[in-house]
């Protein structure tokens, strides 16, 4: 399947909604971090907890900004963008969640998966955030070099 070639503003417009995501948790704004999301959203922790649809994504979050995650600031960093359709945007980055000084290394992989929906807008269809394990990672290329990703040779 050959990737769809997307005009310039797709590719502006998925990368705001990636900057209204940081903004939005900036601002621990729940309803604002939700509404980047579509109705049916699905949603998975680095620790495995899967949300399912937009109101458990805003209800989590509300509960995560007044608790855990109070004061805490979002990093994102894309890796890359690919359009499999016209309506499709499939987003690989880093992030993570820091209080203070940006870390100078994201620890999590972040595919996104976002749709233009019938409002001509994009909205985030999937995410699934994983911590990364770089010793365990490295080990793992030591005495299998043949799994490490092209990216990395």
């Amino acid at each position: 399947m050959t990737a769809f070639l997307p005009a310039p503003h797709d590719v502006a417009a998925v990368t705001s909604v990636l900057n209204e995501l940081v903004a939005a948790w900036g601002r621990h704004d729940a309803e604002g971090y939700g509404e980047l999301f579509t109705d049916d959203a699905t949603y998975i922790t680095f620790v495995g907890t899967l949300y399912q649809g937009r109101q458990d994504i805003v209800d989590s979050h509300r509960s995560l900004f007044a608790g855990f995650l109070k004061s805490t600031e979002l990093a994102d960093e894309i890796l890359g963008i690919r359009f499999p359709g016209p309506d499709v945007a499939v987003v690989n980055g880093r992030g993570d969640t820091y209080k203070g000084k940006r870390p100078p290394r994201l620890t999590k992989i972040q595919p996104y998966t976002l749709v233009r929906q019938d409002d001509r807008r994009w909205r985030i269809a999937a995410f699934h955030n994983t911590k990364r394990k770089p010793l365990t990672e490295s080990l793992s290329y030591r005495f299998a070099p043949g799994i490490i990703p092209a990216a990395e040779k």
